[in-house]
């Protein structure tokens, strides 16, 4: 039950990964475009930062520590 429980958040984990990944590249990609003066979506980003991108960091950071726990407690609840 809890492997199947661990699986799950694991692979919610990835797909929220590459998201916070995705934004990061955006992000990078929209600053430059700033400094050479084209329009990528700067704004855009600013404005969905609070919204959406927070939260799947710390979707990304409680996922990983619940992740860790679980696969401690999974372990240690293992017969030798």
């Amino acid at each position: 039950m809890i492997d199947r429980l661990i699986g799950w958040l694991n692979q919610l984990l990835v797909i929220d990964f590459f998201l916070v990944l995705l934004s990061f590249f955006w992000l990078a990609i929209a600053a430059f475009g700033r400094l050479v003066g084209l329009p990528l979506g700067l704004d855009l980003w600013y404005y969905l930062w609070q919204p959406v991108f927070t939260p799947a960091i710390g979707i990304v950071i409680a996922g990983t520590l619940l992740s860790g726990l679980f696969s401690w407690i999974a372990n240690a609840m293992k017969p030798n």
